[in-house]
């Protein structure tokens, strides 16, 4: 079915379980392996979090150099928080369950030869580029992959939040391992004598382990945004690429396609609270 063929249509459903939280107010997807890995990254930012301003910042007697970087951190670890959060919430675009009826088909108005395909496995109409996700257990439009660390696809809704997340991530990752080398500096400067508030063993502990996690995640989240840019200016998803499957739509331009998942260009295509608003008129029979 063409994406310009859309019409307006609530299928009669009730909430799934597996993926809607507080009472199906609230998209969550029940997998206890991706809300472990939530949770872990969560604990990895906090970890972060004390260990930037309890034993690098707070200590520091440059109260100029201490303010300007608590405040940098901080915006760094809010923003990479709401996006986490906005991305593990957020619908990824999930076509709904069981649509595939005779009054379905007949309010589509189908002309004659024109195919449109049923998910064997969820049993709705799949519309163009969505797949199958085993984990959400939902078919979801313009899916680019499944992440755990969010516990939700990437999909046509919330790639936003995830690309933003990647950002964040980095640049949180890299001016903390910066604080990291820093600390380590002066602390050698000074012969570790009143560059911590902990111990010198402790302080080197909790510095090493800090300075590891922001280098792996740093390399790891700025791999992850360029590669999410590169599959957006293709106007390809993840999957797609994977599968090598040839493209039966029509590809916007690099601009469009960065247009089409972040908005009008403004100042809020960095901010994790505000949702593009769609550019196309939205299957909604095809929406939860």
């Amino acid at each position: 079915m063409d994406d310009n063929d859309q019409v307006i249509f609530y299928p009669n459903q009730g909430i799934d379980p597996h993926n809607r939280c507080c009472g199906g107010s609230m998209w969550c997807i029940q997998d206890i392996c991706g809300i472990i890995c939530a949770i872990f990254t969560w604990l990895l930012i906090l970890y972060a979090e004390f260990v930037v301003t309890f034993v690098t910042l707070l200590p520091c007697p440059y109260p100029i150099f201490q303010c300007v970087n608590m405040v940098i951190f901080q915006v760094f670890a809010f923003l990479a928080m709401a996006s986490h959060l906005r991305t593990m919430f957020t619908d990824p675009g999930a076509v709904p369950k069981g649509n595939v009826t005779k009054e379905m088909i007949h309010h589509l108005g189908l002309r004659e030869g024109q195919v449109i395909y049923k998910c064997p496995k969820c049993c709705c109409i799949k519309p163009s580029r969505a797949h199958h996700c085993s984990v959400c257990q939902r078919c979801i439009r313009k899916m680019d992959h499944h992440c755990p660390w969010v516990n939700n696809c990437v999909g046509e809704k919330n790639q936003k939040f995830f690309v933003l997340f990647t950002l964040y991530i980095a640049a949180m990752s890299m001016h903390a391992l910066y604080l990291c080398v820093s600390q380590f500096v002066w602390c050698l400067h000074s012969e570790w004598k009143q560059c911590s508030w902990y111990t010198p063993p402790a302080t080197v502990v909790f510095l090493i382990f800090l300075g590891f996690e922001a280098l792996l995640f740093a390399i790891f989240t700025m791999v992850m945004f360029a590669t999410q840019l590169q599959a957006i200016c293709s106007d390809e998803t993840g999957i797609e690429q994977l599968k090598k499957e040839e493209a039966r739509w029509m590809k916007k331009s690099k601009w469009k396609s960065l247009q089409a998942v972040f908005g009008r260009v403004s100042i809020t295509w960095l901010s994790p609270f505000s949702r593009p608003a769609p550019k196309i008129k939205v299957d909604n029979y095809l929406q939860v």
